[in-house]
């Protein structure tokens, strides 16, 4: 973002949110509140949920999983939460003599680096640069419209069936299963390739980069894989399918597989709930103090106009009598033509509005005008608060 663009983004954001004297920020805060409440409940509910999982090794799963839950399908109250804690492996099938082979087989291997995966992530991203064209505006109305940068030119995923074994079983005789179906939780991958290649200009470039506030001038390669035999942390429903143990994500929970062990896991999530809850409460109290002011604002505003329209409605004889100074005695021979109000015509120009400054009415035409629903200024037409007295020394 360049220092112009700055200037104007700021000034309009400011006067956005202090636009109705701070309603508009009060307004934000509360709905950052309300949001921070709902997502302090999600959390403290994840954080309660991993609490309570047990953490077991891949050979103890048969002994805490009942029995009826050894068959293909299983209903919610029958799946239970679980951590295990182990190496992630190829899947393989056949006899353990070809094992080894198969497990060889079952990987992906990286084209860039060539190591043996389990997941590869890959992502191409387009870095675009911005141009200031013949037809662009250049104000904070139309930056905020602006697309952002960098933008999105790709994103695959590869991976093969894996499985989770103890650390100390050489032989997947005992295994768990890693389903990744409908799993949105990060993953925990390595990243092994990352480059910038610049993107080739075309004859057309400069008419590319003249007529369209963007265009590509390169691509950032990402490629990220899960090795086997690290060592991770699956967190999720076990269940056993076919009789084999399986684990699947909870959309409830932030994590499924993390190298993080569960007593991190929840230190993390407990740190996590704690500034999520302080921040709630904080745009909650602020909200409110703004939400409060605005509305006594608002309240003091209507009182005042409710007061000068009943004045306004008073005979003439029952109003108050306007205190007479010296400027409206002059006799209008006096007082020269630039002087004279541009409403009545007869007296001196005295009181100046508020905010816009103008000197054009004389006292008793500016509190005529004051007390009227939407008062403007005569000249500008400005919405006006008030008007105050000018002294010429």
């Amino acid at each position: 973002m360049s220092s112009p663009d700055r200037s104007a983004v700021f000034p309009l954001l400011i006067d956005i949110a202090l636009s109705f004297d701070g309603a508009i920020l009060g307004v934000t805060l509360a709905l950052g509140a309300v949001r921070a409440a709902f997502k302090y409940a999600s959390t403290s509910a994840a954080l309660n949920k991993i609490k309570d999982a047990p953490e077991v090794s891949v050979s103890d799963l048969r002994s805490l999983i009942p029995a009826y839950d050894d068959q293909s399908e299983t209903s919610d109250d029958q799946e239970r939460i679980v951590v295990v804690r182990g190496t992630v492996k190829a899947k393989v099938t056949g006899g353990e003599g070809s094992n080894k082979k198969k497990n060889n087989n079952n990987v992906l291997t990286s084209q860039e680096t060539g190591d043996k995966a389990l997941i590869i992530h890959r992502s191409q991203t387009y870095v675009y640069s911005g141009w200031k064209t013949l037809f662009q505006l250049t104000n904070g109305h139309r930056f905020l419209l602006e697309r952002s940068l960098p933008k999105q030119g790709a994103d695959f995923m590869r991976m093969v069936p894996f499985v989770i074994v103890d650390n100390t079983q050489p032989s997947q005789s005992s295994f768990l299963v890693v389903n990744m179906d409908g799993a949105r939780q990060p993953l925990p991958l390595t990243t092994v390739y990352n480059r910038l290649q610049p993107i080739n200009s075309s004859p057309y470039a400069f008419l590319q980069a003249l007529f369209f506030p963007e265009y590509p001038v390169g691509l950032i390669d990402v490629e990220k894989i899960l090795p086997p035999g690290r060592d991770l942390t699956a967190v999720g429903i076990c269940s056993f399918n076919n009789g084999v143990p399986e684990i699947k994500s909870c959309q409830d929970l932030p994590y499924f597989l993390s190298d993080m062990t569960k007593d991190k896991m929840i230190l993390d999530l407990a740190e996590t709930t704690s500034v999520i809850f302080w921040g709630g409460i904080i745009m909650g109290c602020l909200s409110a103090g703004i939400l409060g002011f605005a509305a006594a604002r608002a309240w003091n505003r209507w009182k005042q106009r409710h007061r000068e329209r009943e004045q306004q409605q008073r005979p003439v004889e029952q109003r108050p009598a306007q205190p007479v100074v010296a400027d409206e005695t002059e006799d209008e021979d006096e007082i020269p033509d630039g002087a004279l109000c541009v409403i009545c015509v007869t007296r001196r120009r005295v009181p100046a509005f508020i905010p816009c400054g103008h000197v054009v009415c004389c006292r008793q035409c500016a509190s005529t005008v004051e007390r009227e629903v939407n008062p403007k200024c005569p000249v500008c037409l400005q919405s006006i608060r008030g008007s105050m007295r000018v002294y010429y020394s």
